[in-house]
């Protein structure tokens, strides 16, 4: 990944890893916007955005945020409270996030915790692919502390969303998340922290830009 040059990096994880709280401490560290699923969720099924709209907008010489700042102030004035909860399809779903991810990538450099990031930039022409892992105990105890949840509910827990994360990736394309080829870096949890994570990956940024 050329740093001198618009980037994408994606950060893959899995639940329990802190790998969300890496990428967006990545960001800051790299001084470019964090995108993850809170934002694009909201883009897409609050908002009621489609894949049209965005090519509309993109069609625009807006700005992709000026546009939707100006596309989201009508359609609250205008839509009725249903209206503006409209869900779509999964497929529908998957391809709007996509356009939206990448059409928020052609405006500046980001950091993309989850979406499927992995999948959706693969032919991104400058862009770097992490997966955050750790030991299933790590995972247990983080999510028990961070939602002050019993054991048994976080394994649970993190065994479904596992399920139906990978179901949810083969459903659009002949892999999986846990394959190591999907990725250029892979950082286990169990013994770092998330600033020290963070250290590694930079590390590994500055050693491809030297």
């Amino acid at each position: 990944m050329k740093k001198n040059e618009k980037y994408v990096i994606t950060i893959n994880r899995e639940l329990g890893s802190g790998g969300r709280t890496v990428g967006r401490l990545l960001s800051q560290r790299l001084q470019v916007k964090y995108y993850d699923k809170a934002l694009i969720e909201q883009l897409t099924q609050k908002f009621g955005l489609s894949v049209d709209e965005i090519e509309r907008v993109k069609g625009q010489k807006k700005t992709w945020w000026n546009e939707f700042n100006s596309y989201y102030k009508v359609l609250i004035s205008t839509a009725k409270p249903m209206e503006a909860e409209t869900m779509i399809s999964n497929k529908i779903l998957f391809e709007t996030e996509k356009k939206i991810l990448t059409t928020l990538a052609d405006e500046e450099s980001c950091v993309v915790a989850g979406r499927s990031g992995f999948l959706v930039f693969r032919d991104h022409p400058n862009h770097l692919n992490i997966f955050i892992e750790a030991s299933m105990e790590h995972r247990i105890e983080r999510l028990m502390r961070k939602k002050n949840i019993l054991r048994d509910e976080a394994f649970a827990i993190i065994s479904q969303v596992d399920k139906d994360r990978e179901t949810f990736i083969q459903k659009y394309d002949d892999t999986s998340r846990y394959d190591t080829r999907n990725y250029h870096l892979i950082i286990n949890m169990d013994e770092l922290s998330e600033e020290g994570a963070v250290d590694v990956i930079m590390s590994y940024i500055n050693a491809q830009n030297k």
